[in-house]
């Protein structure tokens, strides 16, 4: 696996894998959802962080963005579910691109407990995502800052 800078030239194969993740995992979003997000992405937002992808002989399987510190969308084809790629995209994001934080969709169980395993620890909580639909996230941080602590 190499993980590399993406182009334009990937943003295809990426949104492909975006949809294909999406669809496995995000059971709780609807499809006028996914069809309203799906050239946002293309036209923005890939376009709005560092965006890197993991490759297996020359093709992505997987891809990471990053701003700000903040993990923006971390993507893997579910082919690959379980192969590692996850969690070396993390890896890379928090070693170059100074990746600490996260938010991560409330209904998605099971990326929580993926964050919570590469040391991510729950900070806070929105009841509406990042469009403002009824979709709470969980902020999530491996620097701990919570009133409990200060």
């Amino acid at each position: 696996m190499i993980i590399r800078q993406a182009t334009t030239d990937d943003y295809v194969s990426l949104i492909e894998i975006w949809e294909a993740a999406v669809r496995a995992t995000h059971d709780f979003l609807p499809e006028a959802n996914i069809s309203a997000l799906k050239p946002l992405i293309l036209e923005h937002y890939f376009d709005a962080v560092a965006l890197r992808c993991a490759c297996i002989n020359g093709y992505p399987a997987g891809f990471i963005g990053v701003a700000d510190s903040n993990i923006e969308m971390l993507f893997v084809h579910p082919e690959h579910f379980g192969s590692g790629i996850g969690k070396a995209l993390v890896h890379y994001a928090q070693t170059h691109l100074a990746a600490v934080k996260v938010d991560v969709n409330e209904q998605n169980p099971m990326a929580i407990g993926f964050y919570e395993k590469m040391g991510f620890n729950r900070t806070g909580r929105s009841a509406l995502d990042g469009q403002g639909n009824p979709f709470p996230l969980i902020h999530m941080s491996t620097k701990v800052k919570s009133e409990d602590t200060l």
